[in-house]
């Protein structure tokens, strides 16, 4: 059912962004019979892409294990993750960002999250930012640089000795405006990500 609203409103948006009059009738054609076949159940949402089950118990096995002594003072609302997989050094194995946005880990300067490679080690754990993060096409050490937002500015992030800065407020600040060729990860607000508990 939550796919099937996801897609619902993802055909929405769709329709409403839709300027062209040429092309109105079509995608309201589109619209309408989607809308039908959402509502009816009979939509076909079988390409929708699903989380990786085995890397949710890798981080979350991997959280258990980092946030040991943390765990016994945390809530059960404390106690939730988000996570996005990219590929930041080109290996073709995907690299997961994890972050969370609660107040045990979120203060007035941003949250703290971390990056752990494929194998759940960790390559670092990053504090005070604002998600959501972005992954340059500029690289260091091969690994792509990141543009990390902390207390309002934006703070380019480049490997170092391998591993990230942990804190991005004293790294140096991004000039200009966010390269269009980046993408956006941990876009926890906008995208409205799964979160996991842990």
């Amino acid at each position: 059912m939550k796919n099937k609203i996801l897609v619902l409103i993802a055909i929405l948006a769709l329709y409403s962004c839709q300027s062209k009059t040429e092309s109105k009738n079509i995608i309201k054609t589109i619209v309408q019979d989607t809308l039908y076949k959402t509502i009816g159940g009979t939509a076909d949402v079988s390409n929708t892409p699903a989380k990786d089950d085995k890397a949710v118990e890798l981080i979350r096995k991997q959280l258990n294990v980092l946030l040991k002594k943390d765990i016994p003072t945390m809530t059960k609302e404390d106690r939730f993750f988000y996570y996005e997989a990219f590929d930041l050094n080109n290996d073709k194995k995907n690299e997961y960002f994890v972050g969370f946005s609660n107040s045990y880990f979120c203060g007035s300067g941003g949250c703290s999250g971390y990056i752990l490679n494929n194998d759940g080690s960790v390559i670092n754990h990053f504090t005070v930012t604002d998600f959501p993060i972005y992954v340059t096409t500029l690289s260091t050490e091969n690994f792509y640089d990141l543009i990390l937002k902390s207390d309002g500015l934006f703070h380019h992030i480049k490997m170092k000795n391998g591993k990230y800065p942990a804190n991005p407020s004293i790294e140096e600040k991004w000039k200009g405006d966010l390269p269009k060729e980046s993408t956006k990860v941990l876009d926890i607000y906008e995208k409205k990500l799964e979160k996991y508990s842990f």
